[in-house]
């Protein structure tokens, strides 16, 4: 009788599982899109590309879901050339009545002077017209993955790694951002590259069906410098970023999503400084972190071209004759993919941090962000990539 009922559970779970997967949606909304500087374009007639391709954006239309869904992103990124390290990110604009980098970019005009921050970085703050483009997700690409993953640049392979991978694919649950990717909305990739080589990635959304409360989404702040007319974020190291916000009703579980990452690649550079990030909402303190990641070694299959030091240490190993511990000094392979940075790392995507912030009023709201950030000094270009925006019920 247990046999039996066991055999019935196991089918009826198997149907579930059956009617979950017919019920799932997948867009491959970019299938080997190149992404470079003057180089090829592809051949997606449906890919617009600004910035001299890098920056490429598409319209996607889809079914909306009146009860909400899961979303999850995957983001598939291989070298086709580009050697170097980049900052990427994946941005999403759902309502195109109102200006956006895309619209101000292919008409041509102005940023709006309320989406500037101290008169001089424009378009990084929402305005009255105007939306900064909220992330899906940001990442940072490694060195040299794939088109260099031939084992070629094998002197600079580690012993514990066989090969090197032939890309790198990054998930993360966006079901927060449902409203801006269902329906008709615009979803475009831009990555730092100033190679005509650059890189090819892929981009899949999947929507499960399966109920979710649905959440209004505020676009808030965006510093990173996408297209003409913006500047290298380096505005945190003279002014915090202050910016008022309007709630047209009361706003339930209201919680703030806050991106950031350090940049500065040199000795002494933000990418390799320890600085903290306070954010105030409402003049109160509700975020006051570290950001930084000292995994970056565990990358190091994904990044085949970074640069490579000797850095002498100590090791204790057992001696096969005497089979007792011995110290001797050793030469060690040091990668630049394997240092700490400020938040990420070659090959790594960045987490939204993120601050409940309970239930809030209608009316004017105000956010705070202080870096103690280093300021830009001829070619030592340090800068802070933040974005943050809100979601509520």
């Amino acid at each position: 009788m247990k046999f039996k009922n066991s055999i019935t559970i196991g089918l009826l779970v198997l149907c579930v599982n059956l009617f979950a997967q017919e019920n799932i949606t997948k867009i491959n909304v970019f299938n080997k899109q190149v992404l470079n500087f003057g180089g090829e374009k592809g051949t997606d007639s449906e890919a617009v590309s600004l910035m001299s391709g890098r920056l490429v954006y598409k319209k996607v239309s889809i079914p909306e879901f009146k009860k909400g869904t899961d979303v999850k992103i995957k983001i598939t990124v291989r070298s086709n050339g580009d050697r170097w390290d980049k900052s990427g990110s994946c941005f999403v604009v759902s309502d195109p009545k109102k200006l956006s980098i895309l619209s101000v970019t292919e008409k041509k005009n102005d940023f709006p002077k309320d989406s500037y921050i101290d008169g001089k970085y424009a378009g990084f703050v929402k305005g009255t017209n105007y939306n900064p483009v909220v992330e899906l997700m940001r990442f940072m690409t490694p060195f040299g993955v794939g088109y260099y993953s031939d084992n070629k640049v094998k002197y600079r392979r580690p012993v514990y790694i066989p090969s090197w991978e032939k890309q790198v694919v990054w998930e993360n649950d966006i079901t927060d951002l449902e409203s801006l990717v269902t329906g008709t909305f615009y979803v475009g990739v831009w990555i730092d590259t100033w190679t005509a080589e650059g890189y090819e990635f892929d981009l899949e959304l999947t929507y499960s069906n399966r109920k979710q409360q649905k959440v209004s989404v505020l676009p808030l702040v965006n510093t990173i410098p996408y297209v003409g007319g913006q500047q290298i974020p380096d505005n945190f190291a003279h002014n915090n970023l202050e910016q008022s916000i309007h709630l047209k009703k009361n706003a339930k579980n209201v919680k703030l999503h806050y991106i950031t990452t350090g940049h500065g690649g040199h000795s002494g550079g933000d990418e390799f400084i320890k600085i903290k990030n306070s954010v105030f909402f409402n003049n109160k303190l509700v975020l006051d972190t570290i950001p930084w990641r000292d995994d970056c070694a565990s990358f190091r299959r994904f990044n085949p071209t970074s640069g490579v030091w000797i850095r002498k240490d100590s090791a204790s190993y057992i001696d096969s004759k005497t089979h007792s511990y011995q110290v001797k000094e050793i030469e060690e392979r040091i990668a630049s993919s394997d240092l700490s940075r400020s938040n990420w790392c070659p090959g790594s995507f960045v987490k939204p941090m993120v601050v409940n912030l309970g239930d809030l009023k209608a009316g004017d709201h105000t956010l705070k962000i202080k870096i103690a950030a280093t300021p830009v000094d001829g070619d030592k270009l340090n800068h802070w990539l933040v974005s943050a925006y809100l979601t509520y019920e």
